[in-house]
């Protein structure tokens, strides 16, 4: 699939699929991926524990080779871990022994470029998210919250058209994440025209009302081995608030995810068996 104009899809996956050779045999995480991501745009892939999001996030980056299809990220094949891309997981990882503006910092390092060329948009990007004041802190001078806030930033340094973010307000609680989710809409840049400065974002989460705030759509993975099993357009108005989530439309589209999973851990169930009922059918797979 194109966007309007001929321009490639930022992110796209052809039956993309990823077996893990163990000892004890081998182990389906993913099967048959097909899914474009347009640029600029935000979306969610929500599922069951073990069905092969974050493995998914791992492969689109080139952390992991997959087994099966293809892979591209703005029209180059993923072949090797790619430059032009920024990851947050759930946990900060924050450099304990570092300030927080050389946490930020570190990516610049890493890439071999001068820190001091990057040190103004470091502070700038810690301004925007609320920790202009904590540039010269340690991170355990810092909440959870603020934490993730500055893995955010670092993620941001090198200002990455693609960021891949896995559960990244996971540990938080309740009322952080939900500061996070509008924080993180602000940084996305919503309120803009999309395809102008707006980031594309692929987020991970097992919560649903967490992908119906944030996403542009959402895609449904089945139970292992992850399939794509539904993809819901959130079709609710932006800029998202507060009052967005007392919505009725938001309750319905909370609704139909639901049920997408509902239906996906039924099909993979079906699946299972049946594959399990064939001469040397893949039981250890499913197990």
């Amino acid at each position: 699939m194109k966007q309007s104009g001929g321009v490639e899809a930022s992110i796209k996956l052809v039956r993309a699929g990823m077996v893990y050779r163990t000892a004890s045999g081998p182990v389906e995480a993913l099967r048959d991926i097909s899914l474009d991501v347009e640029r600029g745009e935000f979306v969610s892939l929500v599922g069951p524990s073990g069905c092969g999001k974050s493995t998914l996030l791992r492969i689109i980056a080139g952390l992991r080779p997959a087994t099966a299809g293809a892979i591209r990220v703005d029209g180059m094949q993923v072949m090797r871990p790619i430059s032009n891309v920024g990851m947050v997981f759930q946990a900060p990882v924050l450099l304990k022994w570092r300030t927080v503006l050389d946490n930020v910092l570190l990516p610049a390092e890493l890439a071999g470029r001068s820190p001091a060329g990057y040190r103004q948009r470091a502070l700038d990007l810690l301004r925007l998210v609320g920790l202009g004041d904590f540039a010269g802190k340690r991170p355990h001078e810092l909440s959870g919250g603020m934490q993730q806030r500055a893995s955010i930033c670092r993620a941001l340094l090198l200002d990455p058209p693609l960021l891949l973010m896995d559960e990244p307000f996971g540990a938080l609680d309740a009322m952080t994440r939900d500061d996070m989710n509008l924080e993180l809409l602000r940084i996305w840049g919503e309120g803009r025209a999309p395809g102008g400065q707006r980031k594309t974002i692929l987020f991970v989460t097992h919560s649903i009302p967490e992908a119906v705030i944030l996403s542009d759509r959402v895609v449904v993975m089945s139970q292992r081995p992850g399939t794509i099993a539904a993809v819901e357009a959130i079709d609710l108005p932006r800029p998202r608030t507060v009052e967005t989530r007392a919505s009725e439309d938001f309750g319905r589209l909370s609704l139909a995810i639901y049920r997408a999973l509902d239906r996906g851990k039924a099909r993979a169930s079906q699946a299972g068996i049946a594959e399990a009922r064939q001469p040397g059918g893949g039981i250890r797979a499913q197990s």
